[in-house]
């Protein structure tokens, strides 16, 4: 822990520098910045819950809720790392809850954090283990979906006994499957710190991430005539824009959604679909509707383009970023179609694709060829069919939020 201590003392005036950057660009606010330094309104008694941005927050959802509702006598402080998850929150009217900016793991922005919320206890979502956090925390830590990886788990068993201090501040821990609860032991979580597996994102509905649509988008996507490329990630748009591309010269009434992880990268994919001679729309730019390819490039729209297409091909899957979750698409009744890499959700994957509720590919080739198949009206479903009694059986065995508020209650000492 000294050695990170020292290296959060060097990028101390890199962080500085780059929060002033944003606040000159107009990206972010005084306000904002203040709550990054753990200022902001006072929230006495508070229930702290983290997690990184909208979807770990949307998934967590229930949990937020159930929380607040076992206890009437706390508030809730929701932070995350980004505003549109911030905003989010605040969107869904939570009486007792409060969003904020998560505060930066300095130690002294933490105190400060924690003297103005006076919070009694830490739940943290998925891989948000922040080493001051944990450490310097004085109340119960929780963390619900943890994952870690094979490759995660060889490479954080190198450094000695770091994972292993911070799994010794973790009072209970749902991991996100089996496999990740035994190699979160192996790294030093105690065996009675380990509760069943919870996987947050198998238990969103259609209607926990459904918004209202703007205006503006009214019914201008047909879904059987729309194709969603979720959240790609850089190297996975080229293979997505030629695939799409080779649909397009055999259906020329196709049109794309491309939301890229990164709203920040729009020029270069703007570049990737013109040098493709594909039309692009920017959704920043309030453009026309008409158009081959509609570029996402916001935040917190991702299930109003679910639902806009009857396709999604899930990305982080086509290079080797370990996937994202197929429960969101799924779950709004769109076909599912992955690339290899999807580690992060191996067992669910593999049952989709057992089951004929997603198809894998590893390229523009066998990517155009699985559009092209699921352009069939009785193909779709039979695909979004199988996904639905997959994903239920996934729902049916998570265990729920009910180990992590009984965690919670007797660790608070209300049990």
């Amino acid at each position: 822990m000294l050695g990170y201590r020292l290296f959060l003392v060097l990028a101390g005036p890199v962080v500085f520098m780059l929060l002033l950057w944003r606040l000159l660009r107009g990206r972010e606010t005084l306000a904002d910045i203040d709550q990054r330094l753990g200022g902001g309104t006072q929230t006495p008694a508070a229930i702290w819950v983290h997690g990184a941005s909208n979807g770990e927050l949307i998934s967590a959802r229930q949990l937020i809720e159930d929380i607040g509702t076992a206890f009437p006598g706390h508030s809730l402080v929701v932070t995350s790392n980004t505003i549109s998850a911030r905003e989010m929150v605040r969107g869904w009217g939570l009486g007792n809850v409060t969003p904020c900016l998560a505060p930066l793991d300095f130690r002294w922005a933490l105190r400060r954090f924690r003297a103005r919320c006076s919070t009694v206890a830490l739940v943290t979502l998925e891989n948000e283990l922040w080493p001051n956090r944990l450490v310097t925390f004085q109340g119960p830590v929780i963390s619900v979906a943890a994952r870690m990886s094979d490759k995660s788990a060889r490479r954080w068993s190198q450094f000695g006994g770091v994972m292993s201090a911070l799994l010794a501040r973790v009072d209970y821990l749902a991991p996100q499957d089996l496999a990740s609860g035994a190699r979160l032991k192996a790294l030093g979580l105690a065996d009675a710190a380990l509760g069943p597996p919870v996987e947050l994102k198998s238990s969103v509905t259609a209607e926990t991430v459904t918004q209202a649509p703007p205006q503006i988008l009214g019914s201008a996507f047909i879904p059987e005539r729309t194709i969603l490329a979720a959240s790609t990630h850089p190297g996975e748009d080229e293979i997505v824009l030629d695939a799409f591309k080779q649909r397009l010269q055999e259906d020329g009434d196709l049109t794309l959604i491309l939301a890229p992880r990164h709203p920040r990268r729009a020029e270069e994919i703007v570049r990737l679909c013109e040098a493709r001679g594909l039309h692009v729309v920017r959704r920043s730019q309030m453009g026309e509707l008409s158009t081959d390819v509609y570029l996402a490039d916001t935040l917190g729209e991702m299930a109003l383009w679910y639902r806009s297409a009857a396709v999604t091909i899930v990305c982080g899957s086509l290079v080797p970023l370990g996937g994202h979750t197929p429960f969101e698409p799924a779950a709004h009744g769109s076909a599912l179609i992955h690339g290899p890499h999807v580690a992060n959700f191996q067992d669910i994957y593999a049952e989709l694709d057992d089951a004929g509720g997603a198809l894998c590919v590893k390229n523009a080739q066998e990517l155009g060829a699985a559009l092209c198949k699921l352009s069939q009206d009785a193909a779709r479903a039979r695909q979004i069919a199988a996904a639905k009694r997959v994903t239920g059986r996934f729902q049916a065995a998570s265990a729920g939020t009910a180990p992590v508020l009984r965690a919670l209650l007797y660790h608070l000492g209300q049990a």
